[in-house]
């Protein structure tokens, strides 16, 4: 079975990581989605949150699977017998930052390949940070993210549904 991680922080998830996970899915077996716990970050959300939103997402994908992270991404990666790594590209600004995290896990492990996936386009602007950002003042985005996000996203705001 060829099994993929897709990792990240997703807090929150949005339209353009579902995307990512919907194609990686035409190409794997089945896709792991690595929810980091990356306290450095300081996430709006739990990590128990945040698996939660993603899992409600994809209870019609049987190819995926939600789980929390700490540490290397590689040594998870081994652990699940993972062959590669997905991230996702929404403009040129993401790859420098993008390539040298994925020299630094072929440094760390040659088996597993880093396969960057590009969003829809309508999603190549999207990021979690600009949604945060964008709920901070109002609760009026709802094509970027999925509804059950919407949802969270003005409980944690204090915003009108």
């Amino acid at each position: 079975m060829r099994i993929a991680i897709y990792p990240g922080t997703f807090d929150p998830i949005t339209n353009g990581h579902l995307d990512v996970i919907e194609r990686a899915c035409r190409i794997f077996d089945h896709v792991i989605i690595a929810v980091a716990l990356n306290k450095s970050k300081s996430p709006l959300f739990s990590s128990e949150e945040r698996v939660q939103l993603i899992a409600e997402n994809l209870t019609d994908n049987p190819k995926t699977e939600v789980l929390e992270f700490d540490g290397l991404i590689v040594d998870l990666a081994e652990k699940h017998n993972a062959i590669a790594l997905i991230r996702g590209l929404r403009a040129v600004s993401d790859f420098e930052y993008e390539f040298q995290m994925a020299q630094m896990n072929r440094h760390l492990d040659d088996k597993i390949e880093t396969i960057f996936m590009m969003p829809n386009e309508e999603y190549f602007f999207t990021s979690s940070r600009l949604v945060k950002q964008v709920f901070k003042y109002t609760s009026r985005e709802r094509n970027l993210i999925p509804p059950n996000v919407h949802t969270a996203l003005c409980t944690k705001f204090g915003h009108d549904l």
